[in-house]
């Protein structure tokens, strides 16, 4: 019965690992996304937004790293070259051309997204007991939500 149990447990580590290098493709992703709206953002929300946009690629780039630093801590290799974060992303490059509006809205599609990959990736870590990366995700969960729900109230919904 304990074969079992460890085998569970290597397999729910290798998920877990696979779920993490994710969240550091989405994350580098989502930075160089943030950059491309913080750099063509235009119109009467150009001063608020291309702010924003630079408070929020900057996170991008803490979480990238705390994720890929717990990986490394955890046993697992982080993604780090372009290619491996293009074919492990679910998030979609900036399209170019975008209004500040489609802009906001695509961002908050996307922290929503990375908050429900996140839920799985806690479920995870709680399965193996991982109470450390667990808090992480939790806290990182949190900001982006709150992310989204700022985005939104900003755009007046």
């Amino acid at each position: 019965m304990e074969t079992v149990k460890t085998n569970a447990n290597m397999d729910t580590a290798a998920e877990l690992h696979r779920a993490l290098n994710k969240q550091v493709a989405d994350w580098s992703v989502l930075y160089t996304k943030l950059h491309n709206y913080h750099w063509y953002v235009k119109g009467t929300h150009f001063f608020t937004l291309h702010a924003k946009f630079e408070e929020l690629y900057d996170a991008a780039t803490l979480r990238m790293d705390e994720v890929a630093e717990r990986l490394l801590t955890i046993g697992g290799a982080p993604a780090a070259t372009l290619r491996e974060y293009l074919e492990l992303t679910s998030v979609s490059e900036a399209r170019g051309g975008e209004t500040a509006e489609e802009m906001v809205d695509t961002l908050v599609r996307d922290f929503r997204a990375e908050a429900a990959e996140l839920q799985e990736a806690i479920e995870m870590a709680g399965a193996i007991e991982d109470k450390v990366t667990e808090d992480m995700l939790i806290g990182m969960k949190s900001a982006i939500e709150k992310d989204a729900w700022m985005l939104e109230a900003y755009m007046g919904r």
